[in-house]
């Protein structure tokens, strides 16, 4: 019965990748990975260099691996009145079935003041997909009975292709008005074709919407960046991709170095997906030279109806790094809230 077990969920870990090979993952952790996010966020951060890092490890009570990884390095340049980047995300879903690399530069421009700021980005790369045919099971390799057959050999013959590398764009805009903040992007302008078969298969434009309130509490009053709270900032991201969609809704509560929230994603027709928790802490914040560390790390619960029983949920864990450069002109610059100060 357990061996039946194993095999079912490396099954449905399968067919879950088979059923969702046009959608993108998405982060629990958003605001930790901004540039995937949102290109109109490359070089909106505190400081003239910035490094960011996040993993997620999803649905690990299940066989197979959906891990995905996302690392990125960008400035702020003042010059350019915005800033320059460059991303890398990896995403492996199934027993070594499916494998996706994209390396991606991004560029943003910003127009505005202290109390209103707009935030224009893009976003061009090139993406490699690769799947292991080797590791499918298919039907005549599974006994009614016994299940899977180690070492059957199946009598399909599988596509010539299994590998292939496609250009991918992006373009994004984000805007910051007092306590307020929202954002759009839109992934996959170009639709890529990442078929395998030679039969045509888009990839198809995803659509980000994101946006958040400050809510100072205490007493204090103002925008301004002396303050270091305490804050709640209520949030909302809203995922669309073709047919499927997701709607994550929260708030995070921001004092000095602690960052902790609570959330809730939905998820299309399904309903339910996950209850989140994820904490935060930022480390050296308020040295001279604008050095911060910043270290998160979420659980989802999952409250859909494959349930937190079978999959244990998902982890994700985040690193991130900013400082100035020695005698640099950005420092203390601005005296109105930016996008950073939303997380």
């Amino acid at each position: 019965m357990r061996r039946r077990v194993n095999y079912l969920g490396t099954l449905l870990t399968m067919m879950i990748c088979l059923s969702a090979h046009a959608q993108d993952h998405m982060y629990s952790q958003f605001f930790n990975s901004p540039m995937y996010l949102n290109p109109s966020l490359t070089g909106q951060f505190e400081g003239d260099i910035r490094l960011n890092m996040i993993y997620r490890n999803q649905w690990s009570g299940l066989s197979g691996d959906l891990s995905y990884i996302s690392a990125s390095a960008d400035l702020n340049i003042s010059k350019f009145a915005g800033g320059v980047g460059l991303m890398f995300n990896r995403s492996s879903e199934g027993t070594a079935y499916l494998v996706k690399n994209n390396a991606a530069a991004t560029y943003s421009y910003s127009v505005g003041g202290d109390d209103f700021l707009m935030s224009f980005g893009i976003q061009a790369g090139f993406t490699n997909r690769q799947i292991d045919w080797s590791k499918l099971v298919f039907s005549d390799q599974i006994d009614m009975r016994l299940g899977y057959l180690p070492g059957s050999v199946s009598a399909a013959q599988p596509p010539d292709i299994d590998n292939k590398i496609f250009f991918d764009a992006a373009a994004g805009t984000n805007i910051v008005y007092h306590d307020f903040m929202i954002g759009a992007a839109f992934h996959h302008i170009n639709q890529p074709d990442e078929s395998f078969s030679g039969t045509q298969a888009k990839l198809p434009m995803r659509v980000t919407v994101n946006a958040s309130y400050r809510i100072p509490i205490g007493g204090y009053v103002g925008y301004g960046q002396e303050d270091d709270g305490p804050y709640i900032i209520p949030s909302v991201v809203y995922y669309k991709q073709a047919s499927s969609t997701s709607l994550s809704t929260g708030a995070q509560f921001k004092y000095r170095g602690l960052n902790a929230g609570l959330w809730y994603r939905s998820s299309g027709s399904s309903g339910n997906d996950a209850v989140v928790v994820s904490l935060m802490f930022d480390i050296f914040k308020g040295s001279r030279n604008g050095e911060k560390l910043r270290l998160g790390i979420s659980h989802d619960a999952t409250t859909s109806g494959i349930n937190y029983t079978n999959t244990s949920g998902t982890t994700e864990g985040s690193i991130g790094y900013e400082k100035y450069f020695p005698n640099s002109s950005n420092y203390n610059k601005y005296n109105g809230l930016r996008c950073y100060d939303f997380y």
